[in-house]
């Protein structure tokens, strides 16, 4: 179809209150027969009332509610944040009604993958350096340094060893001046999730020596003796030492990790973490979407795939409950729901904080509407297990993880639970990696796609202009998901992102 020919405006579900501005529309604009713009011009992304709602009125897209209008809204206006804000309103969880038989594919897809000792399948092949505490990290990042391509100067320490695709130093801000209980559980079972995870072949853990998540306590609790090369700096002598010892052991140890070599594995070892960042208006209606089919695809041939984000799954899981393979696994997903309720307002803040200026920007107007288009990346198959922030993800096919929304902290955790691959949805330009776990970026518009076209993967905003649909695109995505899986490199990966971002959550006094 040609775009030029298409209508200004989308409709989402036949009793929506409001319509999306498929571009900008200036006052006057026909948007539905008798209906056209107001007086003030609607960005593009955003929502026009096609319906009067008095104040106090339930305002639906997607065919749910978004929000309640503040003021008399006329057919014509503009809909945003000026005159649509939250409201409580009851929630038919429904435990269980909607799941069915999945479809399973005939013939199922593989990728070329690293199959390691212990049986598990891994995209990528790097050499990790953790650390216990911040006051470690500099010391990592110097073992890394050394073995860190550089390609404007050509200097490659790795080039006799092309299996290998880096060295890379994942250090935080915490592991001391922290309280034990929870907090240190979870930055533990970060840790361990990195420590184990496919993707390294080797793993060092270098640690000050004084801090309150001891080297020592990180091992025994997780198990992890004889998984890594731990290393304390006040025990080897300092920092030379300890960079000297761990830069003679990636070198001891790089022959070995060299060795491995690529093989057919089933899709079904994929396990795909689901990530939006920067979302706008179209992040619901193109990209999240069409990931969500690629993520159908992904469970039918019998692989995972991990929603994460909890506070941008506010007000919308009880469309997953629906989904959900028991009344059990439906209702750990509400009881993360009142905890993140009592954990905001504990901290005098509110769950309709989450959309961020960009959000609002590009015509998301409340966490209502921003978690209804969120989840949508998920797709549409059963709902088999809920996982707190890090823990390993053992279930095949679609599952959720508690996390922040803040990406890098969401992400950080799903990598830690296994995730060897990573899809994010961005509407406004996020950038972004995850290593160990290579990472695809979906723009949402094709606009914002031509103009970071070196940052981002896929575009989805064909969609938006009718070029394909969005089983079309999703196919798309699939397809690349088993390319990147095999060894193709992503945009992002181009950059060398993926070791600043990684970003356990801290929870907790910091005294």
């Amino acid at each position: 179809m040609d775009a030029t020919t298409l209508p200004p405006v989308l409709r989402l579900a036949p009793d929506d209150g409001v319509l999306i501005a498929r571009i900008a529309l200036p006052p006057g604009t026909t948007v539905a027969p008798g209906i056209t713009v107001g007086t003030k011009r609607i960005p593009p992304g955003h929502k026009v009332a096609i319906r009067p709602h008095a104040a106090g009125e339930e305002i639906r897209r997607y065919g749910q509610i978004i929000g309640f209008a503040t003021e008399t809204i006329a057919p014509g206006d503009w809909v945003h944040t000026h005159n649509c804000a939250m409201g409580d309103f009851s929630k038919d969880y429904a435990y269980s009604r909607e799941v069915k038989a999945t479809a399973y594919a005939n013939t199922p897809a593989s990728f070329m993958g690293f199959r390691r000792p212990d049986g598990r399948a891994a995209t990528r092949n790097y050499i990790g350096i953790i650390t216990s505490v911040n006051c470690s990290a500099h010391v990592a990042d110097l073992v890394a340094d050394a073995f860190k391509r550089n390609p404007f100067t050509g200097t490659d320490p790795l080039a006799d060893f092309p299996n290998v695709d880096g060295v890379v130093a994942l250090t935080h801000k915490t592991g001391c001046g922290m309280t034990e209980g929870e907090p240190l559980r979870l930055l533990r079972r970060t840790l361990a999730g990195y420590a184990r995870h496919a993707n390294f072949s080797h793993v060092i853990a270098i640690g000050l020596g004084c801090e309150v998540n001891q080297l020592g306590g990180l091992l025994e609790e997780q198990r992890l003796a004889g998984r890594l090369r731990s290393m304390d700096i006040q025990e080897m002598g300092g920092t030379r030492k300890t960079v000297e010892a761990g830069i003679a052991f990636v070198r001891e140890v790089l022959a070995e990790a060299n060795a491995a070599r690529r093989e057919p594995i089933p899709a079904s070892e994929l396990v795909v973490a689901l990530q939006c960042g920067g979302s706008d208006g179209y992040s619901g209606i193109t990209a999240n979407p069409a990931l969500g089919y690629a993520s159908d695809l992904v469970v039918r041939h019998g692989g995972t795939v991990i929603l994460s984000e909890t506070p941008e799954t506010y007000g919308a899981e009880h469309l997953l409950t629906r989904r959900a393979v028991s009344r059990e696994v439906g209702e750990k997903l509400v009881d993360l729901m009142r905890w993140w309720e009592d954990y905001t307002a504990k901290e005098g803040a509110e769950m309709n904080a989450n959309p961020s200026p960009g959000n609002k920007a590009g015509g998301l107007t409340t966490i209502l509407e921003k978690s209804l288009g969120a989840m949508a990346k998920a797709g549409t198959t059963n709902l088999v297990e809920v996982y707190r922030y890090a823990e390993p993800v053992t279930a095949k096919g679609f599952v959720f993880m508690d996390t922040p929304g803040y990406d890098p902290v969401a992400a950080t955790g799903q990598v830690a639970g296994g995730a060897n691959l990573v899809c994010f949805t961005t509407g406004r330009g996020s950038v972004f990696g995850a290593k160990p776990a290579p990472s695809i970026k979906l723009a949402t518009n094709t606009l914002m796609y031509e103009r970071m076209s070196e940052d981002m993967d896929v575009n989805c905003g064909t969609i938006v202009t009718g070029e394909e649909t969005i089983e079309q695109a999703g196919q798309r995505i699939f397809e690349l998901m088993l390319r990147v899986a095999s060894g193709e490199r992503t945009k992002s990966e181009s950059y060398d992102f993926g070791g600043s971002e990684f970003a356990p959550w801290v929870i907790g006094a910091t005294m």
